[in-house]
């Protein structure tokens, strides 16, 4: 996500610059974590093999 736009009108006009980047900062560390989570996950699937291959000789 590289940007948000909200309607002035559906909010107080002062603010919209301020909640867009709160916006765009919760989503960013939302998809981080989602990141972070998946990559746990997969560690716990793979048994922590490594890269490609796992070491496996072949």
């Amino acid at each position: 996500m590289t940007k948000v736009k909200i309607d002035p009108e559906a909010v107080d006009p002062d603010d919209v610059e301020m909640l867009e980047d709160l916006i765009m900062a919760a989503t960013n560390e939302a998809l981080r974590q989602i990141e972070e989570f998946s990559q746990a996950s997969m560690s716990k699937i793979t048994g922590g093999l490594g890269g490609m291959g796992g070491g496996l000789p072949f």
